[in-house]
């Protein structure tokens, strides 16, 4: 057992620092996509980090594999698609934010792709789009535990404006909540949480240590705040057995932790005490009755 789950870790360094990266996005990247979950925006943050490729890849193309490149780029190309989406629904009469979301991320997932084949090989490609263990530096590490820092703290503010455009959006703006304020501040972390996972994880999989787990937690609890502890505790335990997963099967580190993540969904749907196929069967004898 030790030398499946511990020596990893103790012996190699770019395990241990992409175990502290992946804990870190994992301490808040779900409790904001179970936020987009309960906004049923699940799949705009798939977009989303479709969307940031293209910055990812121009950093890429100026100064190689360097993390403050990637990072200022990413940004720029997240923030670019979730603002850009909701101003060109706008302003073509009132269109769907949706259409306009899928338009973008299309040509921004292509786009970014061309630009790093152009200049990268394979291996680069693989990288940015899947992950690598290898790819977690001490730069990676100080923007994962950043973005993580800085979220919790805009989360501690805006939890109670966030709560309420999610399940009250009329009260919300009766009360002046601000809520396109808080919709953009809100998009702009999802933006930059994306971007810290990618690391670890590509542009590709990052979305899925965000958005499995939350999907996950709402079969463990039915509050806010008890789905938020679940999320987390979901996305660390996959953090931990997709890295292990990664090291001993010789995988991408990406799809290793988005694998166990669903694995935790799947799970959850069966057997979780709230709304699981398990918890349905339970009560139908009594209902019956």
């Amino acid at each position: 057992m030790f030398d499946l789950l511990i020596a990893p870790f103790a012996e190699f360094g770019f395990l241990r620092r992409a175990l502290v990266g992946c804990l870190a996005v994992s301490a808040a990247a779900p409790v904001l996509g179970l936020f987009l979950m309960l906004r049923r925006m699940s799949l705009t943050a798939d977009v989303l980090a479709h969307g940031i490729l293209p910055g990812v890849a121009g950093g890429f193309l100026l100064a190689g594999l360097s993390v403050p490149a990637l990072a200022a780029g990413g940004l720029l190309a997240g923030w670019a698609v979730a603002v850009g989406a909701g101003a060109l629904s706008r302003a073509t009469g009132g269109g769907r934010e949706d259409a306009a979301l899928a338009a973008l991320y299309l040509v921004a997932l292509a786009l970014g792709v061309a630009m790093v084949s152009w200049r990268g090989g394979a291996v680069e490609l693989t990288q940015l789009l899947f992950g690598s263990a290898l790819g977690v530096d001490d730069a990676a590490l100080l923007l994962m535990a950043g973005s993580t820092t800085l979220t919790l703290g805009a989360l501690a503010f805006a939890w109670r404006p966030l709560v309420l455009e999610c399940f009250d959006p009329g009260f919300a703006a009766a009360v002046g909540a601000r809520g396109a304020w808080w919709h953009l501040g809100f998009m702009a972390l999802v933006v930059l949480n994306l971007l810290a996972a990618f690391q670890a994880l590509g542009t590709l999989m990052a979305v899925g240590l965000m958005m499995l787990p939350a999907i996950a937690a709402r079969h463990w609890a039915r509050g806010v705040g008890g789905m938020a502890y679940a999320a987390c505790g979901i996305a660390a335990a996959s953090s931990v057995a997709g890295l292990l997963l990664s090291f001993h099967a010789d995988v991408p580190t990406g799809p290793a932790v988005v694998l166990c993540a669903g694995l935790a969904w799947a799970v959850s749907v069966l057997t979780g005490p709230a709304d699981s196929l398990a918890a349905g069967l339970l009560r139908r004898p009594h209902l019956a009755g």
